[in-house]
Formats: structure tokens, C-alpha cells, sequence
């Protein structure tokens, strides 16, 4: 780290995590909103022990099948996601032949394209953009602009680091929705059809290596494990050990 924390240090790789966000700022990638909306979700990722739990691994086996199932998936990237896990997403997009597009709360094409530029960076071979005449009704945010051929069209949509009011709407317009969230009373949370309860830079690869060890198993046996997803146990499961931990 440039600040010369060593790898030992107890806090590392939230400080790595932080310092990355923080360069992610200067060249265009992330905005400052963007750094106060982490430092919330470390906050629960504290409380969670900073650990995938079980909960987040049976829906992270369940978000892969859904992929897998889906008609037209996309991945929705904003600037936090893009910084954080950018090979990661890319690779998912390959083994889950989903799209990738961006989609931002503070929208704008300048920071739009540098996303863009960085997914491609990592190997992505495209990556969608707001065609500026689709729209998901409902959004009040910049966020409501998607890409016809992606988000416009899709039947399962991959949000991580996503905005509540964007869940619920695209679940309104019949679109399930998997979302990456650290805390686990969200609107967004309660609002997905699978909630990866979890931070990103574990839960991505977790769900790359989840979609290659199903990507064998034919539709009955990915419609199982849909199937077997029970979010609202899920959802206790997570808060439960997240109060656990503040009492």
C-alpha cells in the first residue's frame, strides 16, 4: 500500500480495500457519494466478521442457478463494483454468458465510458452504456437509464452495490433481481429475489466458482436450486448473527 501499512497489519485489507476506492475517486471511476455508501457497508461487514457465512453461500449457490436459468442476464456495474472487482465480473459475465453494463446513481458519460474502458481493461470483450431512450419507470435517479439490448431486455438482473428504490422497480416490470449487500435490513435486500448478504470482494468470486461448478447441471436440477432459495430464512439467518454481534 503506498501508505506503507504491511500485509500484517490486522486491518490490511479493509485499508487496501479503502486506499483502491479512494484512487478509484482521482481517476474517474467512483464518486465521492460513492466512498460514503462503502464506509456503511463496512461498517456491517465488521459486525459480521468480516466472513462469508453460510447464509451468503447458500445464496450465492442459488443467484448462480438463476443466472444460469436465465433468458438474458445482465450485470449491472456502478463505479464502487467496477474498482473493487473488476476481473471478477468480467469472468462472471464469460461463464455465466451475461451481459455486462454500466449503470450509475450519479450518472454521466464521461465516468460512464472510464468504467467502461476499465471493464474492457480486464479483459471484457463489450460493455453496454445507457442508450439514453430506455427508461425503467419508477427510478428517480440517473439509474432509471438502462440499455435496451441489456438491462431493457433482461429477465434476471445481477445489481451489486445496488440502490433500493432500482430493486424494487425492476422487480416491478417482472425482472428477478440478485443483489451483493453487506446489510441485510436494505431495502434493497428485502426488495431482491436473491441477497447475497456479503462483501463483494468475497462474494464475487465466491458466485464465479459457484456458476463453474453448475454449469454442468441441466434445467431441472437448476430450477432445484432455485427453488431451494428461502430468502425470508436467509434474511433472519443474516440478522441474526449481525446482532449477535452487538449485544
Amino acid at each position: 500500500m503506498s501508505d506503507g501499512v504491511e500485509a500484517g497489519h490486522p486491518r490490511y485489507e479493509s485499508l487496501r480495500i479503502r486506499e483502491l476506492l479512494v484512487e478509484s475517486v482521482a481517476s474517474g471511476l467512483t464518486s465521492q457519494h460513492g466512498l460514503i455508501a462503502h464506509g456503511r457497508g463496512e461498517a456491517f461487514d465488521y459486525l459480521l466478521g468480516e466472513r462469508s457465512h453460510g447464509f451468503a453461500k447458500v445464496a450465492t449457490r442459488s443467484a448462480a442457478a438463476m443466472l444460469l436459468m436465465a433468458r438474458r442476464a445482465v450485470i449491472s456495474v456502478n463505479g464502487n463494483a467496477a474498482a473493487l472487482v473488476p476481473a471478477p465480473l468480467v469472468e462472471l459475465s464469460r461463464s455465466a454468458g451475461a451481459a455486462l453494463e454500466v449503470n450509475l446513481f450519479h450518472s454521466g458519460s464521461e465516468r460512464e465510458r472510464a468504467i467502461a474502458d476499465h471493464l474492457m481493461a480486464h479483459g471484457a470483450r463489450e460493455v453496454l452504456l445507457p442508450d439514453g431512450e430506455t427508461v425503467i419507470e419508477g427510478i428517480a435517479s440517473g439509474r432509471r437509464y438502462v440499455n435496451s439490448a441489456g438491462i431493457g431486455s433482461a429477465d434476471v438482473v445481477f445489481v451489486p452495490l445496488e440502490d433500493g428504490d432500482r430493486c424494487a422497480a425492476l422487480r416491478a416490470v417482472g425482472k428477478a433481481v440478485v443483489t451483493v449487500d453487506l446489510n441485510p435490513l436494505s431495502r434493497t435486500v428485502r426488495a431482491a429475489s436473491v441477497a447475497i448478504v456479503d462483501n463483494v470482494v468475497r462474494a464475487l468470486p465466491l458466485l464465479v466458482s459457484e456458476v463453474g461448478a453448475l454449469s454442468a447441471c441441466d434445467a431441472d436440477e437448476l430450477a432445484r436450486e432455485v427453488a431451494a432459495y428461502d430468502h425470508g430464512r436467509v434474511l433472519r439467518e443474516a440478522e441474526r448473527v449481525l446482532r449477535s454481534s452487538v449485544v
